[in-house]
């Protein structure tokens, strides 16, 4: 499963947002490091395709795909050298596929620092940078006398030594234009910034007409870089107690329609390259996660790795032509189906079955 970390300053709002997405129990404190162990919960995708193809087809079971995120405490300035815990923290976050900025936009008399979130993420990024040059600096000098003697090792230390030059200038390795052959050798140095990037921006009750101008000067600054969702994470943790009605009218009476836990969920979920096909039936409708670019039998693979193996064809139709079908049967009937062969590259929102034969 995917893992995501929650990066932030102290009280930014990490906790309260781990709770919302995950159901979890993380104290959220309005004092500095009121998590000190961190916390690791799974949250489901929002998928409203899977929930039509439900209906549809009057499961008994709906399965929604997964990611995991892990909530540490904040961080301060001087975290990479030990400050308020900071090595700790940092070290909980190293094997996660994706770093998400919380950064606070709202102002409260209780919570001390700036309300800036451009000057929280600068904080931030010089953190995760300093750490990571610290790693790189101890493992360089080492890799490239090895990679003399070693041929085999001459990529992994042109990367490093191509990473140090970038670190050293203070810039994370995202910001960077590190050359693509690079990222891979360094995987296994688990590099803070050589990981993709989101940013919450977190806005206060009263700014809920402000949400796009709060994210806007984030979204500058990160560019095309990474995507960036503003939230008002109070509200959205309240609506997540709400059951499913009860919820929706909350939201919508905000005018924030389905809210902005989905959508930052669907966009982490797609940063790491992460997209959907479902299977459906009234036993069970489910979404499965693949990587974009895979192959129809590596899609099935997902299921199980004898459909993989004894992968024949599949059966395959988008889902809202599903919908309007009403159901396989119609669909068939129809013409709508089409029978995709090995070479097949699946599509997000592929609604698939499969036939196999080991």
């Amino acid at each position: 499963m995917e893992k995501f970390g929650f990066v932030g300053l102290p009280n930014a709002g990490k906790s309260s947002l781990y709770n919302a997405l995950t159901g979890g129990g993380a104290l959220a404190a309005p004092y500095a490091f009121a998590t000190t162990d961190p916390n690791v919960g799974v949250a489901k995708v929002f998928d409203t395709r899977l929930d039509q193809l439900a209906e549809m087809s009057q499961s008994k079971n709906v399965v929604h795909a997964s990611v995991q995120f892990t909530d540490i405490g904040g961080l301060v300035e001087g975290a990479s050298e030990g400050e308020g815990l900071g090595n700790m923290f940092l070290a909980n976050i190293r094997e996660v596929d994706a770093v998400v900025y919380v950064l606070r936009a709202f102002v409260d008399d209780d919570v001390p620092g700036t309300p800036d979130p451009l000057e929280q993420l600068r904080v931030l990024e010089t953190e995760l940078t300093l750490a990571d040059l610290d790693s790189v600096e101890r493992q360089a000098t080492k890799k490239l006398k090895a990679a003399r003697l070693d041929k085999s090792l001459a990529a992994e230390a042109n990367a490093l030594e191509a990473a140090l030059a970038i670190l050293e200038e203070g810039t994370p390795l995202y910001r960077s234009d590190l050359a693509k052959e690079h990222h891979e050798p360094l995987r296994p140095y688990f590099l803070l910034t050589n990981k993709p990037v989101m940013a919450i921006v977190n806005v206060g009750e009263d700014q809920l007409d402000e949400i796009d101008e709060a994210a806007a000067p984030v979204q500058a600054e990160f560019g095309d870089r990474a995507e960036v969702v503003g939230v008002c994470i109070q509200l959205e943790a309240e609506a997540a107690q709400l059951d499913g009605e009860e919820r929706t009218e909350m939201l919508e009476g905000l005018g924030l329609g389905e809210g902005a836990l989905p959508r930052f969920v669907r966009s982490a979920y797609h940063i790491l390259g992460l997209r959907t096909f479902l299977t459906t039936g009234e036993k069970e409708s489910r979404a499965w996660t693949f990587r974009e670019g895979s192959t129809a039998p590596e899609a099935a693979g997902r299921i199980h790795t004898d459909f993989q193996r004894g992968f024949i064809r599949a059966e395959t139709i988008q889902w809202d032509e599903l919908l309007a079908a009403g159901g396989w049967a119609g669909a068939r009937e129809s013409g709508k189906v089409r029978v995709e062969g090995k070479d097949y590259i699946v599509a997000d929102g592929d609604v698939m079955d499969f036939r196999f034969n080991v």
